[in-house]
Formats: structure tokens, C-alpha cells, sequence
């Protein structure tokens, strides 16, 4: 969020999407080399989560940046002009979206250094209306019902930003009526999901998995959390504030969340409990000037700048550095081998995000604040 009188500046933010985009780089990472049989930590539980958690915390900021800037506008124009918010949003998420796609189905495919074990095959079939999903910004639609290349499979967690995008700046411009634009929403997604799964040439024990998986990655009310902390924020509801930001509940919660975390314990609602922290994580470090976390640094600001791109292009720079590594260095073994991987992957990653960023996004951005920033 950019300086100015009348916005807030909200620190740490870029720090939160650094870690948020590394925990999901390091989970594909040991999903990768589990797909090709390379030795890997995949069945850690830790791991196993690593991924979901990170996305878990970029949906929670998501929501609460979101809907701080929404109220913020509502409070200095006394309207929300979906219109513009539309446009801000499009411009900042379709371009590299759309680019992974056109690469995942019509680049990568016919490039040796890009094999990856069943993709091709998975292309093969169910191409209309998987493509039609993808252009329709349907990725998580896709993802449970045709399933997608390993290349852009990420792209799921954009549909349901998307989606929260929808709903989202109508509760907030017409509060009174958000039971209603509730129920509205949810009907389309359920219309949307169950027909879709009817016309699956698919068993009921598939079809049911498709349902489940659906529903278990719609975490909408995990970004409507982090909308809920932007309310605090906006409303000053210091009461809650000043529990939260109190020192010892920082060390407890903190403490609490670690030990979650490296005990890999897995229950039903846990996708929810981390919710909660991250949304006590969130408040702290972006609001509170006694918290106990800092994550201002150059590097981790720098890397939570372009940790959209980060989360677009990594899946694909793992591929090409296993198959590189494979046909090149085929006598790298062992932990010599896991390191150079790590470090290539990481290297690469941040290369190909930041020279996307530079020459293809920024532009973008400057060309949607210029003409939908309000």
C-alpha cells in the first residue's frame, strides 16, 4: 500500500508474504522430487501442510488488506466503486495468470527440461472444458473437476481469491443486504460446483472427492477473517486491540503456535485454528508497535514484493532444475544434491519472478494506479 495522508501504511506486510510464499516454494519442492521418486521429506507432516499453510496466511492478509481498503474508501468517498476495484484487481492478478496458463498447456508440454511424470498424459484429455474453466478465472473449478498440469496447478488458490472478490466489496458497499448477497454468492459457486460435477464422466466415489476437495479449498472464510481484523483496525475496536497486542498473550499465542506447527498434529477444523493465528499474527505485526515479531528487512520486503509472481513461476523453475540436474549432473547425489537444488530453485525463482516483475508487471501497476486508484 503506498504512502499517502489519507492512507494507512500498514508495515510488515511484504515480510508476511515473504514467509507466506516460502512455505509454499518449500512444500512443492518436496512435492516435486516425491513425484519424479527423487529421495524427499513429502510425507513429513510439517511439510505435507507447508504448502496449505502458506496459502492459509495469504488468504487471511488477503482479506484483511482487502477490506481495509475497501472501508477506507467507503469512509473518504462514502461508496465503494466496484468498478474500479475490479479493474485494480484485474490488472494485477490476470496478466501473469493467464501467462502461466498459455505456457502450461501450449509451452511447457513440448519442452524436454520440463517433464513432469503424468502432465502430458493429463493434457491429453478434457482440454475444452478445462481451458474454458481457466479462461472463465475458474482455476479451483478446474483443479477438482479436470484436474491440471503440475505447472500451473497452484493457479487454484487465484480462483478463490477471485471469488472472495465478488462477494466481497458488495457486503461491504451494502452492508444491510449482506445476508442476501451471501446467499446469492453461495448459490452461484454450489450451481457452478454441482454442475459441473454432474456432466464429470466420473464414479459417485470420484465425483464425492471432487465435492470434498472443493469445499476444502474454499477457505473464503478464512480470508473473511482476516476482512474481520481490518474492521477492528478500521473501527478502533480498542478493547480487542489492546488484548491482543499485549505482550504476554504475543509470547503465549506465539508459543502455542509453534509448538502446533513443529508437533505436525493434524484435526478436523485445522486449516481454521491456524486461521486464527495467522490472523493474531497479521494484527500484531502490522498494527501494533510494541509486537514482538519484526519482519522489516530488504530481503524479506523485497521478496514479499513480488511474492505473487514467486508463487506463479516457482512450480516450473522446480521442474526445469530436476530435469536440468537429471540430464547435466546426472553424479550429484545425496545431500549435495538437496542443497544445489534448494539453491538453484530459490536463485532461479526470484530471477525469472523479479525480471517479470520489472518488465511485465510493473507497467501493468503503474498504468492501474494511475487510472483505477481512488
Amino acid at each position: 500500500m503506498a504512502h499517502s495522508e489519507n492512507k494507512r501504511y500498514f508495515p510488515n506486510l511484504n515480510g508476511i508474504r515473504c514467509i507466506a510464499a516460502l512455505l509454499v516454494v518449500f512444500h512443492h519442492l518436496e512435492q516435486a522430487k516425491h513425484a519424479f521418486g527423487i529421495d524427499n521429506f513429502y510425507d513429513v507432516t510439517i511439510i505435507k501442510h507447508a504448502g496449505r499453510l502458506g496459502v492459509g496466511l495469504f488468504f487471511v492478509l488477503s482479506g484483511f488488506l482487502i477490506t481495509y481498503l475497501l472501508l477506507e474508501e467507503k469512509g473518504r468517498f462514502g461508496d465503494v466503486d466496484a468498478k474500479k476495484f475490479y479493474l485494480r484487481r484485474v490488472f494485477r492478478i490476470w496478466p501473469i495468470y493467464f501467462l502461466i496458463i498459455g505456457l502450461s498447456f501450449f509451452v511447457f508440454p513440448h519442452i524436454d527440461l520440463l517433464y513432469f511424470p503424468g502432465a502430458n498424459e493429463k493434457l491429453a484429455h478434457d482440454v475444452a472444458p478445462r481451458l474454458a474453466l481457466l479462461l472463465l478465472v475458474l482455476p479451483n473449478y478446474a483443479f477438482v473437476l479436470y484436474d491440471l498440469p503440475y505447472w500451473c496447478a497452484q493457479t487454484w488458490s487465484i480462483g478463490v481469491e477471485e471469488q472472495f472478490y465478488y462477494l466481497w466489496p458488495w457486503i461491504i458497499k451494502y452492508p444491510k443486504k449482506s445476508g442476501r448477497i451471501v446467499f446469492l454468492f453461495l448459490l452461484v459457486t454450489a450451481v457452478l460446483l454441482f454442475g459441473g460435477v454432474y456432466l464429470l464422466d466420473k464414479t459417485d466415489e470420484e465425483k464425492m472427492s471432487a465435492i470434498t476437495t472443493f469445499f476444502g479449498q474454499f477457505r473464503i472464510q478464512t480470508m473473511a477473517l482476516g476482512g474481520l481484523c481490518a474492521y477492528l483496525v478500521y473501527s478502533q475496536k480498542t478493547k480487542v486491540l489492546d488484548f491482543v497486542f499485549r505482550k504476554d498473550v504475543q509470547i503465549a499465542v506465539y508459543s502455542l503456535l509453534a509448538i502446533l506447527f513443529f508437533s505436525g498434529v493434524h484435526f478436523t477444523g485445522f486449516l481454521e485454528l491456524y486461521a486464527l493465528f495467522f490472523s493474531f499474527f497479521v494484527l500484531n505485526v502490522s498494527c501494533n508497535k510494541n509486537t514482538i515479531i519484526s519482519l522489516e528487512n530488504k530481503v524479506m520486503r523485497y521478496l514479499g514484493k513480488i511474492s505473487y509472481g514467486l508463487y506463479i513461476y516457482h512450480v516450473f523453475v522446480i521442474v526445469f532444475i530436476i530435469n536440468a540436474l537429471r540430464t547435466f549432473a546426472p553424479q550429484i547425489s545425496g545431500t549435495a544434491y538437496h542443497i544445489i537444488l534448494y539453491i538453484l530453485t530459490f536463485v532461479l525463482s526470484v530471477a525469472v519472478t523479479a525480471l517479470s516483475y520489472n518488465y511485465f508487471e510493473k507497467p501493468l501497476l503503474a498504468f492501474k494506479d494511475r487510472h483505477f486508484g481512488r
